[in-house]
């Protein structure tokens, strides 16, 4: 199985400062390959202390030039925040850097407090994601951009440095609605599944996006990504209590940073399932929300954390686990023990199940498949 690390650059309730949030993860990230990783991967967020994210890419390219071997991914770059060009060039850029080793990951966003520092409408986030998605992917394939949408229009423009590696088998987005899984798989694109619903819903949808695949594309869809926050502990007690304290605290970090229960979603086109969810969370209470949100991470000894993961790659058939360690008000030297706890004593087991899949090889895609598929 495939691991990755996560760094989450948090910086909650003012316990750091921003620089030694970086100097904390950086350390890790630059400890991820001799410790047995296989991939580093980083989020976007700005303007919060949620996470401390803004240029993930630069960090991503640091990582490459500690590294030799692991694969350097982003969970997600956030397209109707971007240019699209700047998203080919900057890929293309870390993949020169890093001798190929670079993973896309896309999504459109959530957070309100970045759409408004940015000055993009949500109400364009679908809009823009559906037509930037493609003329990324095609521009990462051939070596030009080019589109004529509603809301993206460019002339055919050259990428330089150009592509030199496919992209097929290692773009995946992080999709949670109906449409967003629709167009993944017309594009033939991966799917990221972050931690956030009920395991049932979560297999369901997955079902959904492996059946349009095949039927749009003629093969099967590449494995998905799992993203799961973990927490390792010597004893329950302790596990308990990173459940509790710092789990809890991650995940009111989450609920609040997106702002979950704001009932304005539902105004929101493209957004109206948070709408619902945010009923969902006025009905029942904000506590009870995020002690589930909490509890669908995993949390325990090293031996709980290894069956806990691999039940949750079981039901989603996943080709590989991205585990944020580092994560709600852990302090330093704890985050440190978790993350070479989870090395000596969960990696090692992990690495032993061979689940079929991995990030970053091509999958069994004709020639142009990507280009094809978003005509």
């Amino acid at each position: 199985m495939h691991v990755g690390f996560g760094p989450n650059f948090q910086n909650l309730d003012g316990q750091l400062t921003d620089l030694e949030v970086y100097e904390r993860d950086l350390q890790l990230a630059a400890r991820a390959e001799d410790a047995g990783f296989d991939s580093v991967w980083s989020s976007e967020h700005h303007f919060s202390d949620y996470q401390l994210t803004a240029q993930m890419l630069m960090f991503l390219a640091w990582v490459a030039g500690q590294t030799k071997r692991i694969k350097l991914g982003t969970m997600v770059t956030v397209l109707p925040w971007h240019d699209p060009i700047r998203v080919v060039e900057s890929f293309s850029v870390l993949d020169h850097l890093s001798g190929g080793r670079a993973i896309l990951g896309m999504g459109r966003g959530l957070g309100r407090v970045e759409f408004d520092g940015f000055q993009t409408p949500m109400s364009e986030s679908r809009g823009r994601f559906t037509e930037y998605t493609p003329a990324i992917l095609n521009a990462l394939e051939t070596g030009w951009i080019e589109s004529d949408g509603e809301i993206y229009k460019q002339p055919r423009t050259e990428i330089r440095p150009r592509p030199f590696k496919t992209f097929k088998g290692r773009a995946f987005a992080s999709a949670v609605s109906p449409q967003s899984i629709e167009l993944m798989a017309r594009l033939g694109v991966g799917i990221m599944v972050i931690a956030q619903k009920p395991w049932e819903t979560a297999e369901a949808e997955l079902a959904d996006y492996r059946e349009r695949f095949l039927e749009l594309n003629g093969f099967e869809a590449p494995k998905p990504i799992l993203v799961v926050v973990a927490g390792v502990t010597k004893t329950k007690a302790e596990a308990q209590r990173v459940r509790e304290v710092h789990l809890q605290r991650w995940a009111r970090s989450t609920v609040e940073h997106y702002q979950f229960a704001n009932p304005g979603f539902a105004e929101i086109k493209g957004y109206e399932y948070y709408g619902a969810l945010a009923k969902n969370i006025e009905r029942h209470g904000l506590d009870k929300f995020c002690g589930f949100l909490a509890d669908l991470q995993v949390w325990g000894t090293p031996d709980e954390v290894t069956e806990k993961l691999l039940v949750y790659a079981r039901r989603t058939n996943a080709g590989a686990l991205v585990v944020p360690l580092s994560f709600g008000s852990l302090p330093p030297d704890e985050t440190r023990a978790n993350f070479e706890l989870f090395a000596a004593e969960v990696l090692p087991e992990l690495h032993r199940h061979d689940v079929g899949g991995d990030v970053g090889v091509s999958y069994d895609a004709p020639l142009g498949a990507a280009a094809i598929a978003a005509e």
